[in-house]
């Protein structure tokens, strides 16, 4: 999105730019050899200038990349709303009196069905090499277009004034475009972090990253309407209510799931359109029109800069989003000078309400018994009730202050504070955050396994656990249990040598270090340096420091570069286990990858391809992908009977060989089945089908679904 934002800027740059030149005829000319120039990037691919990636600075690589890559072509394409709407108000709209703004509508409705175009309908159908000559043919088409229009508008009279006496008569103070700057990067931020709220503590679900982003794109169609499907008066009254209604909600994660991401929304949906619509009314007249754009840009770049990379290094948790979040009241209309005193009365009943609230919480909470005093209910229960009732006071006196946006500021802060330190009891003992997430360390008490359990998570999957008794601490947990068909390939392996050559591609908690013994080698392969600094913490977990007795080490990067490093035939068990979150690293579960992966094993080793997602069905490309690779499996859907416990997991993984011979013994035992790679079509690193593995999980999980 930083890049997106920045290459986005440059466009609108060059736009403005252009404007200087004295005629359109002039403008078309030199944009038509940028659009010619650009397409020497084509067809779109990964420029290697940079190097491989890299995880140290990420970021940078990323931004460095896209910009080699992509940024030509894209920062031309994206001088096209600027520039079209500024020949439209020099020529024809000019000629009919009609607001070229209109048009910013058309550019963001065609963003939005490319957004939701892509992931539903191009990616599952078509291979990357077809992706990218469709594009290439597309843009094509497109210069083709852009010269139909040029002609078109320098035979049409520019009514323009002269540039110079626009600047005389006209001036926009530098006020005004900060205000465009910051109207313009609120919800630029908010996208960004809703989108990363959501995703790490509400809901873990692949593309749901696509919803915050469409209904971004969707205010941007509203406000520039010319009769808005909305307008601003209403929007104005259904903010303040969504706004601090989600402020005093946001910390308290057990609330029911559709309605947080209903609330969630809502309130981000309201505030971009709020802004947007008020960047609307602050329009300048069209002879400024590229310069308006520019600011808004700038204002986009801002708000995704502090997000993707000032809120990562200053912040352990995505703090960023209520922060923002109640910036944004500042943004609506300031109201009069004088204040009524009722005003005045709900501003002190606001902040005493939300001030209350942890305030008995600390004080009056601990000394309250937890156990049913009074039917169902505990003074507990009660005390908790009496809080809700507080933080809904403050959030009715925010809404009825809502036309004095500074009243409203101070209510809506004190809420977030008040409901932050009086929300759900977490387990949550200590967070980090890097380029790659937040993780988060948590505790809960097991007596089956002699009471505390740490946990380490990634957002809201589950990334392993340990137990601190000394009977259980190096028992290996959750995936990695010596029940689990991990567990068995590693008793398989060790019990035909005496020493393993261990390869285990995700870090993780360490577990698989508890399955080293004396004489064996561990090589963790993980892209995040973070996880290694945490696994390796005996503060946090003691599986590599203290359950492992062999040596380990660590290779740091992607795991499809770093692997293909270590030499050939090295390995008695490859672990690849990458696949449990959301966003599945698929160029890892590729036929070319799993090639890869086979000639480093030795002729009896195996591969273990942990395949476990809530979300996704991975088992129906990998068993294709194996076959397409030349390999030799077996697979295993273990499921925990009962109810189990949270320390056993469901799971299903594949053992692969490089021959019949190496995984002959598992076709022996019965909770090992075949292979069927019909399921599927094989992924490639030219084809991939992720929205396909997700309809199949819905279908597997929903048995009523048709197909």
């Amino acid at each position: 999105m930083a890049f997106f934002q920045l290459a986005l800027l440059a466009g609108y740059g060059y736009a403005h730019a252009l404007q200087r030149l004295p005629s359109v005829g002039r403008q078309a000319l030199v944009h038509g050899a940028a659009l010619l120039i650009a397409a020497l990037a084509l067809p779109l691919r990964v420029n290697e200038l940079i190097g491989p990636p890299t995880s140290e600075h990420p970021n940078l690589w990323l931004l460095a990349v896209l910009a080699l890559s992509i940024g030509a072509p894209f920062a031309v394409l994206s001088a096209t709303a600027p520039l079209v709407q500024a020949w439209h108000a020099r020529t024809v709209g000019a000629g009919e009196g009609k607001e070229p703004y209109v048009l910013y509508a058309a550019s963001n409705l065609g963003s939005l069905l490319a957004l939701l175009a892509y992931p539903l309908l191009v990616e599952p159908a078509f291979t990357l090499y077809g992706q990218r000559l469709g594009w290439s043919a597309a843009y094509g088409a497109f210069v083709l277009l852009m010269a139909a229009l040029a002609f078109v508008v320098t035979r049409a009279p520019d009514r323009r004034p002269e540039v110079a006496e626009v600047r005389k008569t006209a001036p926009i103070p530098w006020r005004e475009r900060l205000i465009w700057v910051a109207l313009a990067a609120i919800p630029s931020s908010l996208m960004l972090g809703v989108t990363t709220h959501i995703t790490t503590d509400i809901a873990s679900a692949p593309f749901i990253w696509v919803v915050p982003l469409a209904l971004y794109l969707v205010t941007f169609i509203i406000a520039f309407q010319a009769r808005p499907l909305i307008p601003l008066d209403l929007t104005l009254v259904l903010q303040a209510a969504a706004l601090a209604g989600c402020a005093a909600l946001l910390p308290f994660k057990t609330t029911n799931l559709i309605v947080q991401l209903l609330v969630h929304l809502t309130a981000f949906f309201l505030t971009a359109l709020m802004c947007h619509q008020r960047l609307v009314a602050r329009r300048p007249d069209p002879a400024h029109l590229t310069e308006f754009y520019l600011w808004l840009s700038v204002g986009g770049v801002v708000g995704g800069a502090f997000n993707a990379f000032i809120a990562p290094v200053i912040f352990n948790n995505v703090w960023e989003y209520p922060l923002v979040l109640a910036l944004a009241v500042l943004a609506r209309p300031w109201g009069s000078d004088r204040v009524p005193i009722g005003s005045w009365v709900l501003l002190v009943l606001g902040v005493l309400g939300a001030a209350l609230t942890p305030i008995l919480m600390t004080f009056v909470g601990p000394s309250l018994d937890t156990r049913s005093v009074m039917g169902d209910f505990s003074q507990f229960d009660l005390l908790e009730l009496a809080v809700r009732a507080l933080l809904c006071v403050a959030v009715v006196s925010a809404f009825l202050v809502r036309q004095q946006a500074l009243l409203m500021f101070a209510i809506v802060a004190v809420i977030s504070i008040g409901a932050n330190a009086t929300a759900d009891r977490s387990d949550t003992t200590r967070s980090w955050r890097s380029f790659f997430g937040v993780l988060t360390l948590s505790r809960t008490e097991a007596a089956a396994r002699g009471g505390e359990i740490r946990m380490l998570a990634h957002g809201t999957t589950l990334h392993g656990a340990q137990a601190v008794h000394p009977y259980w601490q190096c028992q290996p947990m959750v995936y990695y249990t010596v029940g689990t068909p991990i567990g068995q390939v590693f008793l398989q392996q060790q019990a035909q040598r005496p020493a393993t050559r261990i390869g285990a591609v995700g870090l993780g908690t360490g577990s698989v270090a508890a399955y080293v013994r004396p004489g064996d080698h561990l090589t963790f392969f993980e892209i995040d340096p973070l996880v290694i600094d945490i696994a390796n913490d005996p503060a946090n977990f003691t599986y590599t420091t203290k359950c492992s007795q062999g040596p380990i080490d660590y290779v740091v990067g992607d795991a499809r570069l770093t692997l293909a490093q270590q030499p050939d035939q090295a390995f008695d068990i490859l672990l690849i286990d990458a696949f449990s979150s959301d966003a599945v690293p698929a160029h890892l579960l590729t036929v070319e990858a799993v090639r890869g992966y086979l000639q480093k094993l030795k002729p009896d080793g195996v591969m273990v391809l942990h395949l476990s997602n809530r979300n996704l069905e991975l088992l129906g490309p990998a068993q294709a992908v194996i076959q397409a690779a030349g390999g030799h499996g077996w697979l295993q859907k273990r499921r925990v009977l009962g109810d189990g416990a949270f320390w056993e997991a469901d799971e299903d993984a594949i053992v692969v060989g490089r021959n019949p011979e190496a995984v002959a013994a598992y076709g022996r035992d019965p909770r090992w089945l075949a292979l069927d790679p019909t399921q599927a079509r094989p992924w490639t690193d030219d084809y991939t089908n992720l929205p396909g593995a997700l309809w199949r999980k819905l279908q597997e999980r929903y048995a009523w679904m048709p197909g």
